[in-house]
């Protein structure tokens, strides 16, 4: 059974910096592109930054460009976001996805909170 399994997150003051690690299970991870969203409430939910399967290929959401990096370690099945130079409205539910076609797994989503 797949599983996305989330960590990281919390709560940090402007300008401040925070993880999100998802380690993935059931599934061949290698050959899934990763990716991150994000919603806040009221809110649709947005791109956060993505990967391709073979780690080559990255995008980013457009308020995300220079501020977050995605990363992904084959070996340990696992996905990072790093992210940088946050901001209060980076403040929402986060989510890990991994997809392959048609077939979207969803991590639980951890909280990040921004105050200024």
């Amino acid at each position: 059974q797949a599983q996305l399994v989330e960590s990281g997150g919390g709560s940090v003051h402007a300008g401040g910096s925070l993880t999100h690690t998802c380690s993935a299970r059931g599934f061949t991870f290698t050959r899934y592109g990763m990716s991150w969203y994000r919603q806040a409430p009221g809110k649709e939910r947005e791109l956060v930054a993505l990967i391709g399967s073979t780690g080559e290929h990255t995008n980013y959401g457009d308020s995300m460009e220079g501020r977050f990096t995605i990363s992904r370690d084959q070996a340990k099945n696992t996905v990072y976001l790093q992210m940088n130079s946050l901001k209060p409205e980076d403040s929402a539910m986060y989510y890990c996805n991994a997809f392959r076609w048609d077939v979207n797994y969803w991590g639980q989503g951890t909280q990040v909170t921004v105050s200024s």
